[in-house]
Parts: C-alpha cells; structure tokens; sequence
C-alpha cells in the first residue's frame, strides 16, 4: 500500500500550445497539511480540478485512496470534501438550511449539519440568513459544506483570499484543527507563502505549471541557511575569539555574521561576555520564505 493518500505522476493539461499545467509530480501523506503554493496563473486551480474530476488531464495519472482516478472516481469523491475558488451558498437560506440542503443533494443524514457546524464554530450563527454572513464565516460555511459526509481528504482553493486578518485567522486555526482533531487531510492552495508557513508541513511550490519544490516545511525553511548577526567591542578580538572557538565569521555592515545554527546564539553571546567583550546586538538573520519563493520562480522564469 502507498504511503501517500493522494499522488499525481506526469500530470499534465494543454490547451493547443498553452499548457496550464506541466509533469506535476504531487505526493500528499494521510494526516498532514499540503501547502500547494504558486502565484497567481501558476497552474493551482487548474490543478485541483483535475484533482476533483472536474477536467480530464491531457496525460498524467491521479492516484488517491491508492485508487486511479477516474477509474474509481465515485469510489474517491465519497471521501473527497472541497470548496474550489469560492463557497457556493443560497444568501435567501440560513447556514443550516443551506447545509441542509447539501445533505439531501448527496444523500447523507442530516445529524451531519450540527457535528459540521460545531466544527467550523458556526453553531451560533445558523439561523441567520449566509448572505447577512461576513466574508469570514461564509468561507466557513462552504468549508462547512465541503466536510459534510466526513470526508478523509478536504481540498481547498485559497480558503484566505480576500479576507480580513481576523477572518484570515479563523480560517487558518480551522485548517490546523482539522488533522489534529479529525483526522482529515488537508490540501490547501494559495499564493501566499506566509499563510501556507503557518499551517503547513509539506509543501509543493508551482510556478506557470511545473513544480519547483516538494518537501517538509522545515526542507524549504532550511534553504534560508540562518545565521547570527553579532555586533560587538572590540571587534576584532571579538573575531578572533569566534574563530579559536570553531565559528566561521563574516563581516557586515552591522558588524559580523556568524555562519552557524540560531541555537548557538545563547552559547556564544555567554562565552564573549566571559571575554569580557561588550555584545550591542545579537539577532538571527537569513533569507525570508518570501525571498527563497521569489528566487526560485525567477530562476524558473529564465529557462
């Protein structure tokens, strides 16, 4: 049996001489948060609803629940929940009324609607009418929708987009939940690096269609290679301390960059001022997420 619950080979969609999407090879584990990363027109959603059955890949296979998709498509959309570019609601309907309304259309009981409500913490606010909802909470309702029948894979496309930052957060605590408490899997597209760091731990990264990175969170964090950024009098016995002890300096504008684990940083700032050597300034420094993303997709952009 797989390790992965879902995984994709090859996957590709052309359109004559546009290809959205080119040789994606996806693995997602059972139980985690996959952060599908790329900026906008990078190839996600498109993605996703090939994922979902919702367009034939031009080549390229789908692998999910160890099953081929579409072979045993209605084996896996069983299992699948998913909420593609924006939640779909009757603004006339209370939110329960409208997840009462899903539960009849897929023919599940509708004891659901409380246990899905209780979830995305929308109990309170189920006998209002969605379109008096804010963005927020009617983000919440669709992804209310989306895991109704208790699906074991929950598929989301930039849940976040154009919320606030409180709904931003409810969205976010929500995802991180999801696996710990329910066991679902969770895949999560978006454009924007900082969300997917905060609730990730894989990561895949598309740029116009190809995938540049898959890996751990930590992976992808560990290509900013951070350093200690130390200021300290006298400088130059400060320097000469370091190395004796085995640290590899640089010279900054601020002072000196120690190339060595953050960790060190109690150590070392304890020895210098045994030295009797006065630290102005001790900090972490290294490449952003953000700068790592943009070095990569420029990289990608001059092939």
């Amino acid at each position: 049996m797989s390790e992965w619950i879902m995984e994709t080979q090859g996957l590709t969609k052309a359109y004559r001489k546009f290809i959205p999407v080119d040789q994606l090879q996806l693995h997602v584990r059972e139980g985690e948060v996959y952060g599908f990363l790329g900026p906008n027109g990078a190839g996600k959603t498109t993605t996703i609803r090939m994922l979902l059955g919702l367009i034939r890949p031009s080549a390229g296979s789908i692998r999910i629940f160890d099953r081929e998709l579409p072979r045993h498509r209605s084996f896996i959309l069983r299992q699948v929940g998913s909420m593609v570019e924006a939640p779909s609601y009757y603004g006339h309907l209370t939110g329960r009324e409208n997840l009462k309304l899903t539960c009849t259309l897929l023919q599940i009981p509708e004891t659901e609607v409380d246990r899905v409500l209780d979830i995305v913490r929308l109990s309170q606010a189920q006998h209002k009418l969605a379109r008096t909802y804010s963005l927020g909470m009617k983000q919440r309702l669709g992804i209310a929708q989306a895991l109704l029948g208790n699906p074991r894979l929950l598929i989301l496309d930039e849940p976040t987009n154009g919320l606030d930052p409180a709904g931003i957060q409810e969205i976010r605590e929500l995802i991180v939940q999801l696996p710990r408490q329910h066991g679902i899997t969770v895949f999560i597209s978006s454009h924007i690096l900082r969300e997917i760091e905060r609730v990730a731990t894989r990561v895949g990264i598309i740029h116009t269609g190809r995938l540049l990175f898959e890996g751990e969170m930590s992976e992808l964090q560990r290509k900013g290679h951070p350093f200690v950024q130390l200021s300290a009098e006298p400088m130059q016995q400060t320097i000469d301390c370091l190395r004796d002890w085995g640290y590899p300096v640089e010279k900054a504008d601020h002072g000196m960059n120690i190339m060595t684990d953050p960790a060190e940083a109690s150590v070392i700032n304890r020895r210098l001022v045994s030295h009797n050597i006065e630290v102005s300034h001790l900090s972490i420094g290294g490449r952003s997420l953000e700068d790592i993303f943009l070095e990569m997709t420029k990289g990608a952009d001059s092939l």
